[in-house]
């Protein structure tokens, strides 16, 4: 299921490591703490965030340790003989809670909290951070593709353009947020996707005439031929060629599936393609296309009434493009029991402490209308406030609601069944149908509400005072 399975430990900065080796030697190695893990700002500018990446970071979580070859390595960094016994010892035996993967989130609240000695909850940020963070921004790209496309299927064809192994997670990613399936194999293989491929020109060019490397390819797979017919010109010589191999499958009693664009005005060249294989009695026959889409693209083909049945999706999806990084961050809220916070100069930066819980309010048709930070051992809110403008606020009392967080690993063991990223996608489906429509548009999408209880405020407040006071 996973690349990374054993003594993942090195899966990490360096300063992880020289603070892990700083708590140890302090004394504070049995210190409990908890990190909140939320991201400040939606990518794409846009109005939501699908969290991805869960289960990946479940499973190197687990098998997250030293070896002794990885301790010969560190002990060449000049950390201390005692600390590096310490880690060629460790387990990581933590709990998380989390929201569940393929759930819509929103920026500034909490969707995983570690809770565990401060040593394995600091050494993990750095692989927490890369699961989650690359996961969510694909998966996301992914649900805004799948949003325009409607019921269109797309195929993820990413991995040659990805950045290097990234693109292994950026295929399950681009699945669980809306992709069909992928041209990825080893993909495919790990997370039980769907695999899919046509023929590149090479093979057109393999060949001397372009309808004989049709016809071998179609020989070769009578039911599942998508013939590519841009090589020379699609629609004197490809899209003619690809309706001849189509009549003579016919005759033979298969049927060719679809002609691929790969160049050129998509939506000229599909809807003339349409007409060509319509008049030649082929209606069945459907009209692929690839080339740099992404979902603006693919808005201008559906407005220009092209006559695209699927899309094979690279670049601008595996890579993110044009959001490049989700700003996903890790941040210590308590420490031994006391909560803690960090102030900054910039305000949406100052942190919320202590062990909170994320709840989700519905309106009267089940949709979303607020998400609600409370603290752990508060029941229920009347009110939510803005977190840093307490005038503004909301009764909330009247709604419906459901606690996000749920526990999925203790003391290192995973709770949770695994899941394909179909099946997360299921559920992303669903959630998606309960988000309202402003926030799922490009361009100027409605901001979602996240408020604070009362008393997170009062909390947050007071220690914002106190620690004000001492630095006077």
């Amino acid at each position: 299921m996973n690349t990374l399975s054993e003594n993942t430990g090195l899966y990490t900065d360096f300063y992880e490591l020289t603070m892990a080796q700083g708590y140890f030697l302090c004394g504070k190695k049995n210190e409990q703490t908890v990190f909140d893990y939320y991201y400040r700002t939606n990518p794409y500018q846009g109005g939501y965030l699908v969290f991805a990446g869960l289960q990946d970071l479940l499973y190197i979580l687990k098998n997250f340790s030293f070896s002794k070859e990885n301790i010969d390595f560190l002990r060449k960094t000049g950390l201390k003989e005692e600390f590096l016994d310490y880690l060629l010892k460790f387990k990581f035996t933590a709990s998380v809670y989390s929201i569940k993967e393929g759930e819509i989130a929103f920026p500034n609240e909490p969707i995983v909290r570690v809770e565990g000695n401060i040593i394995e909850a600091q050494l993990i940020e750095t692989l927490l951070l890369n699961y989650l963070n690359f996961q969510s921004l694909i998966a996301t790209k992914a649900c805004r593709i799948r949003y325009v496309l409607g019921n269109k299927t797309f195929a993820d064809f990413g991995l040659r353009r990805a950045q290097g192994l990234g693109g292994i997670h950026a295929s399950r990613a681009a699945v669980i947020g809306g992709a069909n399936s992928t041209s990825n194999v080893y993909s495919a293989f790990n997370y039980q996707i769907p695999v899919t491929g046509t023929q590149a020109h090479a093979w057109i060019q393999s060949f001397d005439e372009e309808l004989e490397a049709f016809r071998k390819y179609a020989c070769i797979n009578p039911d599942s031929s998508v013939l590519l017919v841009d090589t020379y010109n699609t629609l004197k010589s490809g899209v003619p060629n690809a309706i001849i191999v189509a009549k003579e499958l016919e005759a033979q009693g298969s049927k060719m599936l679809g002609i691929r664009l790969d160049s050129g005005d998509l939506a000229y060249l599909s809807k003339r393609a349409r007409k060509m294989l319509n008049d030649a009695g082929l209606d069945y026959v459907q009209i692929f296309a690839s080339n740099q889409l992404n979902e603006y693209v693919i808005k201008s083909l559906n407005e220009q009434g092209a006559q695209i049945d699927g899309y094979g999706i690279g670049t601008e999806l595996v890579t993110g493009k044009d959001a490049g990084a989700l700003d996903g961050v890790y941040k210590l809220v308590d420490n031994n029991g006391i909560p803690r916070l960090k102030i900054s100069e910039n305000i949406e930066k100052i942190t919320m402490p202590g062990r909170k819980k994320l709840v989700r309010y519905f309106d009267a048709e089940g949709r979303f209308f607020r998400d609600g930070i409370l603290l752990e051992d508060e029941k229920t809110t009347d009110r939510l406030y803005h977190p840093f403008h307490a005038d503004k606020n909301t009764d909330i009392s009247k709604y419906t609601c459901e606690e996000l967080l749920h526990k999925v690993m203790e003391n290192g063991e995973i709770l949770i069944e695994d899941q394909n990223p179909a099946e997360i996608n299921a559920y992303l489906l669903k959630r998606f149908k309960q988000l309202p429509e402003g926030h799922k548009r490009f361009i100027s999408p409605h901001i979602y509400k996240v408020g604070i209880s009362a008393n997170l405020l009062k909390l947050r407040d007071q220690m914002l005072k106190n620690i004000r006071l001492k630095i006077k």
